[in-house]
C-alpha cells in the first residue's frame, strides 16, 4: 500500500521531515512547530500529530524493505 498525501495542505518533503524529526529525536509535536516556524513555515501541532499517526508506519515499513537482510 503507497501512502496518499492527496487532500495535504503541506508539500511531501515538509510532512516527511516533520515525521522524521519526531520519530528521531526526543521532541514535542509543539517543539516541532517551533522548528518549521523558525524556517517560516506555519503549521500546527495538530497537524504533526496527526500526520505521525497516518504515515509513520509506512514509513517504517518502507526503510525496513531497503534494509539490507543479514546472512
Amino acid at each position: 500500500m503507497s501512502v496518499s498525501y492527496k487532500y495535504h495542505r503541506f508539500p511531501i518533503e515538509i510532512i516527511r521531515h516533520c515525521v522524521w524529526l519526531y520519530y528521531t529525536f526526543p521532541l514535542s509535536y509543539r517543539d516541532i512547530e517551533k522548528m518549521m516556524l523558525y524556517r517560516g513555515i506555519e503549521v500546527t501541532y495538530e497537524a504533526i500529530r496527526k500526520w505521525c499517526k497516518k504515515f509513520a508506519q509506512e514509513y517504517a515499513n518502507q526503510i525496513r524493505r531497503r534494509r539490507p537482510k543479514p546472512g
